[in-house]
């Protein structure tokens, strides 16, 4: 096919487009530069260092709250189900795709959340993503906090039901959102957040909001990615740290964090309504199937989170120890429980700069800033970790009291 001189003009115009675009994220400090780790998950890992050597680091911003992402139970359950079951299964789930694991991995997902049924998904985006459109219309409202996750606002666009949107945590607004749809006579009304908000560690008042729900006749969803397997006394999540585990309607969540750290999430609730997203949700139908070995590495967490809480234990204590001696040396944090524990710096570039210095001093970190975080509040994203002992964490509060010393954060 012959291309015209206006289609190469435009494609010269497109590509230089997107490098002006390019310079421009650099000029203002926003780039996100991808570090090189050469080994597995952990409390400490290797990274490749600019001259192409390698350096051992400690690592405080993964998602493994737990340390399971290379536990060994866990790698061990992972290589026998390779085995057992194979690489991968070149299917969606309703054509050839759905193994006995699978079955059986959702069964005891729902045991362990209080719900009916669950349904596995190639990742958590895709179980946000694939949630909202097959269960309501354009006679339906979905209420949302406004700083619920990008899956879940993703997830909302594609559905065509009424949207409102509610400050942060507050219940007033939440309940000005609910009169409205109420108002608007919409049909269905689904009130969704998240159950911890993945850039402070603010924990959503489900309490509350069960309670809203109930009097407005709604019903409730939470997104758990960032608390099934360590938040609540035994581990089930926001609904049972705010005493509504069993009561919530949908609950979305991700294997790839707390849960083993590899990929894969989920969606749990009633029945019928895990009936309708296998008939229905398009990221289910249309996407390859969860592999074998995740699924069954996924058993084993279930196994080692039901069989003891320790690890939750070791994780609160050490997200207890770390909040106070941030909290000591001056640095400003959001106040809280959680093993999400923001530093706040406010600027991108000094975000960049303290996590610069902070791996040269050891320390991984990474700084997080718009479009990631609103304007003027960039941060570093600090998480704990079960697999943390307590030498890392007085090397690391040590680390950032020189380094901010350094940059002029603290005195």
């Amino acid at each position: 096919m012959t291309h015209t001189s206006t289609d190469s003009a435009s494609s010269t115009d497109f590509y230089s487009h997107i490098a002006s675009e390019l310079a421009f994220i650099r000029s203002e400090d926003l780039y996100k530069v991808e570090r090189i780790i050469t080994g597995p998950q952990s409390a400490h890992i290797p990274t490749r260092t600019a001259d192409g050597g390698q350096r051992e680091v400690l690592n405080l911003c993964a998602n493994n709250y737990l340390g399971l992402s290379s536990h060994p139970a866990v790698v061990e359950a992972a290589h026998h189900t390779l085995r057992s079951h194979g690489y991968g299964l070149s299917s969606v789930r309703f054509i050839c795709g759905t193994q006995d694991l699978h079955k059986t991995l959702e069964a005891r997902l729902s045991k362990f959340l209080g719900t009916e049924d669950t349904i596995l998904y190639a990742a958590a985006f895709d179980a946000n993503g694939g949630l909202f459109e097959p269960l309501l219309g354009e006679q339906d409202a979905v209420i949302s906090d406004e700083l619920n996750h990008a899956s879940i606002i993703d997830g909302i666009r594609l559905c065509k039901a009424k949207r409102y949107r509610y400050k942060n945590n507050d219940m007033a607004d939440l309940e000005r959102c609910l009169a409205q749809a109420r108002a608007d006579g919409v049909r269905f009304t689904l009130v969704f957040t998240d159950g911890v908000f993945s850039m402070d560690g603010t924990v959503a008042k489900l309490d509350e909001i069960r309670t809203l729900c109930d009097t407005y006749g709604a019903l409730m969803g939470v997104d758990e990615c960032h608390a099934t397997g360590f938040v609540g006394a035994t581990g089930r999540g926001t609904p049972e740290y705010r005493g509504v585990w069993g009561k919530v309607d949908i609950i979305t969540g991700t294997l790839g964090k707390a849960l083993g750290g590899a990929s894969g999430g989920f969606t749990s609730g009633r029945r019928e309504v895990i009936e309708l997203l296998r008939q229905r949700s398009r990221p289910y139908l249309f996407s390859n199937t969860l592999a074998p070995m995740i699924v069954g590495a996924s058993i084993a967490v279930l196994d080692l989170l039901e069989g003891s809480n320790t690890l939750r234990e070791q994780l609160a204590d050490n997200t207890a120890y770390f909040r106070q001696a941030m909290a000591d040396a001056g640095f400003a944090i959001a106040p809280g429980d959680h093993p999400i524990v923001p530093i706040m710096v406010f600027e991108a570039q000094l975000a960049q700069r303290l996590a610069a210095r902070m791996l040269e001093l050891g320390v991984y970190v990474v700084g997080f800033f718009f479009p990631v975080v609103p304007q003027g509040k960039a941060r570093i994203r600090v998480q704990m970790s079960a697999a943390h002992s307590r030498a890392d964490l007085e090397f690391a509060v040590a680390a950032f009291t020189q380094a901010g010393r350094e940059i002029g954060l603290i005195a």
